[in-house]
């Protein structure tokens, strides 16, 4: 490997992280906060529905996630949200009744959750990059 391309992957996992938990995050300011623009049933959750609760996940996992802080811990409860997610309102989400689940994320719309989900996993075992506040912490 060039030792370009040596010396940029920590710096760019640090890159791949800070946009990815932006991104996420915002889906939580969505559900929460309607921004940058009402969620997609056109309704905020109740605070304490499941619904709710993940938006509140994705709003402060988002943040540490961005931030770097705390981020394997947060990365793996990401991943296992998204997960969670994929499976539950996205497989068995039922748009007929008595429909069959539907696995491919292309027809159900789960990519955005699948990826998201495999993204977190791989922050999880790779670590927050150079560019993070677990980095700075670990450097005094």
């Amino acid at each position: 490997m060039s030792p370009t391309l040596v010396t940029w992957a920590p710096r760019v996992l640090s890159i791949l992280r800070i946009v990815a938990a932006f991104i996420f995050l915002l889906h939580g300011t969505q559900k929460l906060f309607a921004f940058p623009g009402p969620p997609p049933s056109g309704v905020l959750p109740p605070l304490m529905s499941q619904y709710g609760i993940g938006a509140i996940i994705e709003l402060v996992g988002g943040l540490l996630l961005m931030f770097g802080l705390f981020t394997r811990p947060v990365a793996f409860i990401l991943s296992g949200e998204m997960a969670v997610a994929f499976w539950q309102f996205h497989v068995f989400k039922n748009f007929a009744p008595n429909a069959a689940p539907v696995f491919w994320p292309t027809l159900n719309g789960g990519d955005a959750a699948i990826l998201y989900c495999f993204v977190f996993l791989y922050i999880f075992f790779a670590g927050p990059g150079p560019w993070s506040v677990d980095a700075a912490r670990k450097r005094d």
